[in-house]
């Protein structure tokens, strides 16, 4: 193939391509777009194989990324282009919340955990945040739309790390007809039983226990019952944030338990809650998105 190829965007297109880069047998790409789920400017990256932009439809994979990070960190530090290349996978990471440089705009919060950078993939119902911040309504509908409409997508799988892990298991069983699969990197399991999703979601939802529900992945598993063939999930077992109950992973165990929903839930010694962990098994979620993709 020509290394020159560009994928082509429809003449309507809502969205503007900001870089390409040729990577193994296909192409980086990053693009901007006027959200109206979020009134904000937002950006994404998307890795398109040779297939993909000879106009192939290929099986997809949504990546939503954790606590104070962009579409950039795991697009730099993942190295999940090689495998995508190798198989035929698109790949795709969108930002974390609304941005915005002046917090008059788009609010924030001097935690790290509530704020930009921390959407937990909800939409808020509380001001000043429900006005911007309707992540869910972003990821499931605005943008799955988009990434349809413009790109040669046959389906779409969810995962993701951390606070994403958290968005991919959420979204991806109270939305199982957008998804194929499903699977997570040191998810924070049950938000609503973290430090950092009750910081969260005291903003976003107030006092309103019942939202809280609606926006815990464990308690979603168990009222869903089992949507998929099977989900993988991988934690490092010397994951700091493990030991200090941030990420609940017992209660995904028994959410999928008492869902009847197969999990394949491993803990690998000695690693942490880093991109390092990540490049470790990265891979093996790929070939999973691709394994349930070809049994769709």
């Amino acid at each position: 193939m020509n290394n020159s190829y560009k994928h082509s965007l429809s003449t309507n297109s809502k969205i503007t391509q900001i870089s390409v880069n040729r990577c193994f047998d296909g192409e980086q790409h990053y693009y901007s777009h006027q959200s109206s789920s979020t009134k904000t400017p937002m950006t994404f990256s998307i890795y398109l194989p040779d297939e993909a932009l000879a106009g192939r439809r290929c099986p997809a994979i949504l990546y939503l990324s954790g606590l104070t990070c962009n579409a950039d960190n795991v697009t730099h530090k993942a190295h999940f282009q090689q495998k995508c290349s190798e198989l035929g996978m698109i790949f795709i990471a969108p930002d974390t919340s609304p941005r915005s440089s002046d917090d008059r705009d788009v609010p924030n919060d001097d935690r790290y955990f509530v704020g930009q950078g921390a959407s937990y993939y909800v939409d808020a119902t509380q001001a000043p945040w429900s006005e911007h911040f309707n992540m869910q309504s972003y990821i499931v509908d605005e943008l799955y739309d988009l990434l349809r409409s413009e790109f040669p997508i046959d389906s779409i799988g969810v995962t993701g790390h951390s606070m994403g892990g958290h968005g991919a298991l959420l979204l991806g069983f109270k939305f199982p007809g957008k998804f194929v699969s499903v699977s997570a990197l040191s998810p924070v399991c049950a938000a609503s039983e973290s430090a950092w999703g009750q910081a969260a979601y005291t903003e976003y939802f107030g006092d309103d226990k019942s939202r809280w529900a609606q926006a815990d992945a464990a308690q979603m598993i168990e009222k869903s019952g089992q949507q998929y063939a099977s989900i993988l999930v991988d934690q490092g077992a010397a994951d700091d944030f493990l030991a200090e109950g941030q990420l609940q992973t017992t209660q995904l165990q028994l959410a999928c338990d008492k869902a009847n929903q197969p999990l394949t839930l491993r803990y690998q010694a000695g690693h942490d809650h880093s991109y390092y962990f990540i490049q470790t098994v990265i891979n093996d979620h790929i070939e999973h998105h691709w394994r349930m993709a070809q049994m769709s």
